[in-house]
């Protein structure tokens, strides 16, 4: 492709574009792209560092470099070393920055020695450096990547206190019965859980975290305090730009922000009203993207398809949006579009590596029924194994295992491809060939 594409953002979404097209990656991190998800297992010692790198794009990641600027009008990336890139095309790829929540005790990005974050490779990091057999921790946020780090953190022999604010973990991703077995599964690890509790200060000497206080009056001693309460899309930039952004950077079918020539995938980009924040719909974003500029790429070739985009500036030229056929339209190919993801979220927590038992699970979809709704629920305490499924009419719409994921993958092909069941017994949809 002749068209320039700078992306902006080394992440899962940024290194997928660029493992598809030739383009010039910017990544902010120092380290070479790695796969995030998996930070949780480098904290406790399953992984090394270098083997969670995700693989390598075409062209070399141009890495610790952070874009400050668009100029939209010159259509350059400033630098932060004082470089500019110029662009045909511009991807944002930005991700997320980890939310920082409002704790007396915390000024802003300022954080207290002893207070991390968990978000980044180099988080990961200190984390291991400071943390080691009978270290008093408190992770705040009982999501998923709050029960993450406090299983890596129990894997490393600290003692860990796990907060959570709302009624149960993981309560965006699992019903009640499912958040009460992996409660019952993190506490026999040694963690001490507690939910429906509010944090509402840091307490600290000489500089450094001592103790976090509970806004019941409650106070949990501590000389390591992870963050785990969530993550706001990365939108700065954009919004700087002048770009229309709300939660996350709007984009339309085409991936496309409200410039044109710039668009946004992952973590920042906001679809249809929706920001995913998962790994599976940063990836189709990429790919889809991918295929959109190469169908540009070959339209503007056989003078098909849109003018533009290829780093001319006249006040005459015409953007990717004004396409002219000159073809019939029934014998158009259709140009690739996204349409949203039907995301599933899948986690192993631990493993022998770590020295803890592992525990898979998986959520899909409305796993909270409405009346009128069947519901199949089976509960193995023996193999502590759930699974549950929620069916509409003849539909799937969502689902929980925990233990036992023998039968997810048809049960995700089935709610993915919003297939009609078959007619059998529901119970068939939670055996080990999920019906099938």
């Amino acid at each position: 492709m002749s068209t320039r594409i700078v992306v902006v953002g080394g992440g899962t979404a940024g290194v997928r574009l660029a493992q598809r097209l030739p383009v010039a990656l910017l990544g902010e991190e120092p380290h070479a792209p790695y796969n995030r998800v998996l930070l949780a297992d480098v904290l406790a010692g399953r992984y090394a560092p270098e083997v969670i790198a995700l693989p390598a794009p075409l062209e070399p990641v141009r890495r610790g470099v952070r874009a400050v600027r668009i100029d939209r009008a010159a259509r350059t990336v400033e630098c932060d070393d004082g470089t500019e890139v110029g662009y045909d095309r511009l991807v944002l790829a930005t991700g997320s920055n980890p939310v920082l929540p409002p704790l007396r005790g915390l000024r802003g990005s300022l954080l207290p020695s002893g207070v991390h974050p968990f978000r980044t490779l180099d988080d990961c990091l200190e984390l291991r450096a400071v943390v080691r057999p009978g270290v008093r921790a408190v992770v705040i946020g009982g999501g998923l990547l709050g029960v993450s780090a406090a299983r890596a953190l129990a894997a490393l022999g600290a003692e860990v206190v796990l907060t959570q604010q709302g009624e149960r973990l993981m309560e965006r991703q699992l019903d009640a019965s499912a958040s009460e077995l992996l409660r019952t599964h993190v506490e026999s690890l040694g963690v001490e859980v507690h939910t429906e509790c509010r944090v509402s200060g840091l307490r600290q000497r000489d500089g450094a975290v001592t103790a976090v206080e509970l806004a019941d009056g409650f106070v949990l001693d501590a000389q390591v305090v992870v963050l785990a309460c969530g993550v706001r899309p990365r939108i700065g930039l954009a919004r700087d730009a002048g770009l229309d952004v709300r939660t996350g950077v709007v984009v339309d079918d085409q991936l496309r922000t409200s410039d044109p020539y710039i668009h946004a995938i992952g973590d920042c980009a906001e679809h249809a009203g929706r920001v995913y924040g998962l790994a599976g719909p940063a990836l189709e974003q990429a790919d889809t993207l991918a295929d959109i500029l190469r169908s540009e790429a070959t339209e503007a070739t056989e003078g098909t398809g849109a003018t533009g985009a290829t780093g001319a500036t006249g006040a005459t030229e015409s953007a990717p949006a004004a396409a002219t056929a000159t073809v019939p339209a029934e014998l158009s190919a259709p140009r690739p579009a996204y349409t949203g993801t039907r995301a599933l979220t899948r986690l192993t927590l631990g493993g022998p590596e770590a020295g803890l038992e592992a525990l898979d699970l998986a959520a899909f979809g409305e796993a909270t029924p409405l009346p009128g709704d069947d519901v199949v629920q089976l509960t193995d305490a023996t193999r502590r194994a759930y699974r549950k499924v929620v069916v509409r009419g003849d539909r799937l719409v969502g689902g929980v295992l925990l233990g036992d994921l023998a039968a997810v993958g048809t049960l995700a092909r089935a709610w993915e491809g919003d297939e009609a069941l078959p007619d059998a017994p529901l119970l068939h949809l939670l055996t080990h060939d999920g019906g099938s």
